[in-house]
């Protein structure tokens, strides 16, 4: 349905899923050896974090380099993007929390009488959710200025102004 995206995963989770197997007295210095490998300004110097990560902890917790290693398809499509991108699209909590409120507002409904039934509650559900949205995505504008150029017709111009 839509040929030109792109799947990145959420870092934030692949961080807290890597400390999961991490006990509480290394937690922190787990957590600050993988903040060079996210924090790489290229894919390359990533997987030598990557390396330099297995190498320290790999004795003592193989399951975290091995984690990465599985899914570095789709944490490496972050790299590719400018930092003003990358701090809009490092964590995928936003659109989870949005899809939780739909999901909500969906299943205390149970069945619906037709489609546009359901259309029509989930467009009155996200004009609800809207009012909620106080804080604005941190570096959203500079961050869409960088999609309008990258992408080419990916954004409409309508979303630039």
């Amino acid at each position: 349905m839509f040929p030109q995206a792109q799947v990145q995963l959420c870092l934030v989770h692949q961080v807290r899923a890597s400390l999961n197997y991490v006990s509480w007295k290394q937690r922190k210095a787990v957590a600050a050896d993988l903040q060079p490998i996210y924090r790489a300004s290229t894919v390359e110097e990533a997987e030598q974090r990557l390396d330099e990560l297995a190498t320290k902890w790999d004795g003592t917790y193989p399951t975290i380099s091995q984690m990465w290693r599985r899914n570095w398809e789709y944490l490496t499509p972050f790299f590719a993007y400018p930092a003003d991108i990358r701090k809009v699209i490092y964590t995928t909590n936003a659109i989870e929390s949005l899809n939780m409120s739909l999901r909500k507002v969906i299943k205390t409904r149970g069945s619906f009488p037709n489609q546009e039934a359901a259309l029509k509650l989930l467009y009155l559900a996200l004009e609800h959710i809207a009012k909620k949205w106080t804080t604005p995505v941190q570096n959203w504008k500079a961050a869409l200025q960088r999609f309008a150029i990258l992408p080419g017709e990916r954004v409409p111009k309508g979303e630039l102004m």
